[in-house]
């Protein structure tokens, strides 16, 4: 049995732009996507703190240190620049690799840079 899990989340970015002409997905600044362990097209859940809105979309890489965090497509309409979002994904792991298991976390701040880069670390309740 495979359980899914918070991979790595890119916490509290700030939208940069909605384009509603795109076609679908968020435009990420590849520095934040590898910081995050976020590849191209990978599948995500972006959850905007401003209105409650959850979707899920895919991932494009942006330019390296832009601090870009676009949502295209029909996502557009879902956030507006300057909304905060958090950025989240996940992967498929078998429960004993889960049960060790810590979630990446990327810090930005209010240009979208990297402040701090941390796993969360949860009290192991099967040992």
């Amino acid at each position: 049995m495979l359980l899914n899990l918070l991979k790595s989340k890119i916490h509290c970015a700030v939208v940069t732009e909605a384009n509603l002409q795109y076609m679908g997905s968020i435009t990420i600044d590849s520095d934040l996507m590898k910081a995050a362990h976020i590849l191209p097209n990978e599948r995500v859940q972006v959850v905007n703190n401003n209105n409650g809105t959850r979707l899920e979309t895919y991932v494009i890489p942006g330019k390296a240190g832009s601090g870009v965090i676009c949502l295209n497509g029909a996502a557009a309409r879902l956030v507006q620049p300057n909304d905060i979002v958090i950025i989240m994904a996940y992967v498929f792991m078998h429960q004993e690799e889960a049960e060790v298991y810590q979630p990446l976390v990327v810090m930005v701040d209010a240009k979208n840079k990297i402040k701090e880069i941390r796993y969360i670390e949860y009290e192991n309740q099967y040992n």
